[in-house]
Parts: structure tokens; C-alpha cells; sequence
């Protein structure tokens, strides 16, 4: 059994939908041993560094995302795609704790095989989107930065879609860049181009400026 981690512990403690469910899933990680961490606000896990599953709650489910999953065999037909635009990742879907408990053997047997795909350092090629360019200067920290590979593919499909347009805007490759370093640190807290990052707006996600009078 791998070890709780506190960052974990205060994250679940504030887990209002999909707790049972959830809280589940974590067990069964846990017994494959893998490193319990606290990333993008949601528990993740983790083999010698390397990020394998991380645990994720949505409106109509919850849900395991396999970092590679897109080069698992999925014999059980269970991986699905979190949106059009996604590449690498795939997530196993839940809706009920007993869901859960019915496909243990199946969670752990597909956690065994892609911490074995991030051992034998296999790469899923990220094709360029069929409808927009995705910048050389994005596509090289995609590829370099697994990390954030990882974070914008947990984006919705309009949320990336909409900053490869903001990145291909600029017409020179130090302003891609420059463009592209500014928004680093949103793609990390998964939230879009446009998304208000205050908390404060009147029109969430997005930021209208009423935070200012919100502040007052």
C-alpha cells in the first residue's frame, strides 16, 4: 500500500461531490504503490517522477485519467477521450462507487501496464490539430514538458483550441514565445485564455472587471 499524503488528505476533506467515489479510487491506486502528490489541485500519482494516473470529479462523473493511456491495449473497451482535441490521455469514467468496486482488478491490471508504458519511455505522437496549427515554439514545450503537456490536454477543447489562436496570432516567433510564457502559469491552474482567475467576476469563468467593485 503506498503512502497517504497530506496535501491529499486536506484536498479530500474538502470534496464535496463524488467523495465516496473518489475516496474509492484512491484506495485502489494506493495499492499499486504508486507516489501519492498534490497536482493541478487534484490528487496524482506517480512512479519515479513520472505522472501515470490522477484523479479527476466533473459534473455527471468522476473519473481516472491515464497520463498515456492512448497507447494502453484497453481490452475491456473502458478508455475514453476527455475531449476532441485530446491526444495522449484517456480516463476511465464512474458514476457510482459500486461501479468502482466491480472494475478493481481492471483499474489496477490497466495502472500496472501504463506504469510499465512509462518505463519502456514509449511517446504518443501529438499530431497538429486537423483544424489549427499548433505554433513550432508550443509544440516544442508540449514535447519537452510532459507536465504541461499533461495540463493542457485536461483543458476542454474551445479552452485549447483558444490558446493556440491566441499563440499563432503573433507573427513573430519571440512574441509567440513571449505569449506563450505569459500563459504558462493558467494552463497550469487549468483555466482558459479568457477565464477569470480572481474568483471575483460577476460572469464566471469568464472576467467582466467587476472584481474591483466586488474588492471595495
Amino acid at each position: 500500500m503506498g503512502e497517504k499524503n497530506p496535501q491529499v488528505d486536506q484536498f479530500f476533506s474538502g470534496v464535496k461531490q463524488w467523495k465516496k467515489e473518489l475516496t474509492r479510487l484512491r484506495e485502489i491506486v494506493l495499492e499499486t504503490k504508486l507516489t501519492e502528490e498534490l497536482k493541478w489541485r487534484a490528487p496524482c500519482y506517480t512512479d519515479l517522477g513520472k505522472n501515470i494516473v490522477i484523479l479527476g470529479g466533473f459534473k455527471a462523473f468522476c473519473s481516472l485519467n491515464f497520463f498515456k493511456g492512448a497507447l494502453l491495449k484497453d481490452p475491456q473497451g473502458v478508455l475514453v477521450r476527455q475531449g476532441e482535441n485530446t491526444r495522449s490521455a484517456r480516463i476511465m469514467r464512474f458514476t457510482s462507487e459500486e461501479e468502482i468496486v466491480t472494475l478493481k482488478a481492471t483499474i489496477k491490471a490497466y495502472i500496472r501496464e501504463a506504469i510499465n508504458v512509462e518505463k519502456s519511455g514509449e511517446k504518443v505522437a501529438l499530431d497538429q490539430d486537423s483544424e489549427i496549427e499548433t505554433p513550432d515554439e508550443f509544440q516544442k514545450r508540449l514535447d519537452d514538458d510532459s507536465a504541461l503537456r499533461a495540463a493542457f490536454e485536461a483543458l476542454t477543447p474551445g479552452r485549447q483550441r483558444a490558446y493556440l489562436l491566441h499563440f499563432s496570432g503573433a507573427k513573430q516567433s519571440k512574441s509567440r514565445e513571449s505569449r506563450i510564457d505569459k500563459c504558462l502559469s493558467r494552463i497550469f491552474d487549468g483555466k482558459g485564455l479568457h477565464d477569470c482567475t480572481c474568483g471575483l467576476s460577476n460572469r464566471l469563468p469568464t472576467c467582466d472587471g467587476s472584481h474591483k467593485q466586488l474588492k471595495s
